[in-house]
């Protein structure tokens, strides 16, 4: 049976796009909770190639035992880490969760392993290895180091940096009062993501 013309592990030398954030009690990986946690799989269209942002898996994390709890990073968000209503499950639990479609997707799509896209990857991604090594969780479906930033990519396609503005240049809707959740913010910059990639190509086509 012929493979299809487009498939995501061509397009990104093996690796699968999965946008990540994070949101946390503080800026240490290494001694502050990791409070929520979510991941959207890039998809691609195999007729077109288009890429466009698939289901959302989240969860609400318990702070682990001994987690130092920054008092203004819980303003900022607006978390309350001990709410009933959070219904937060332990960090290796939660993380599980989130791994699991993403090693199956992994599979399906013949990728290596996942790669890390976010706003300014480098924080995500350091919460994501601390608790990692935290729960000896022993396959991590993540690039140890390399990552896609769509704060780069955002700067260089429309000349913005900032999350809520580089959206709003892509012509993607933004609700201020849903940002600083991890769903919210992942499901935008994973719109956003895929708007840059997508008009890359859209460029690309017309200058053959």
């Amino acid at each position: 049976m012929a493979e299809t013309p487009h498939r995501i592990h061509r397009r990104f030398r093996g690796y699968l796009p999965v946008v990540v954030d994070v949101e946390t009690a503080g800026f240490n990986a290494e001694t502050d909770a990791l409070l929520e946690v979510a991941a959207v799989i890039v998809q691609m269209d195999p007729d077109t190639g288009r890429i466009y942002p698939g289901d959302t898996v989240s969860a609400h994390v318990e702070p682990f035992p001994g987690a130092n709890l920054e008092r203004r990073s819980l303003e900022f968000t607006g978390i309350d880490p001990f709410h009933p209503f959070r219904l937060a499950m332990p960090e290796r639990e939660a993380l599980e969760k989130v791994f699991a479609p993403i090693r199956r997707e992994i599979v399906e799509q013949s990728c290596s392993r996942a790669i890390l896209v976010g706003h300014n990857p480098w924080f995500d991604l350091g919460f994501i290895k601390a608790a990692v090594e935290r729960c000896k969780i022993k396959q991590n479906p993540f690039h140890a180091f390399s990552t896609f930033d769509t704060a780069t990519l955002a700067g260089l396609a429309y000349g913005q940096t900032v999350l809520a503005r580089a959206a709003k240049e892509a012509g993607i809707q933004w609700d201020s009062g849903q940002a600083h959740s991890a769903l919210y913010d992942t499901q935008r910059t994973a719109e956003l993501f895929c708007a840059v990639v997508n008009r890359w190509q859209e460029l690309e086509l017309r200058a053959r």
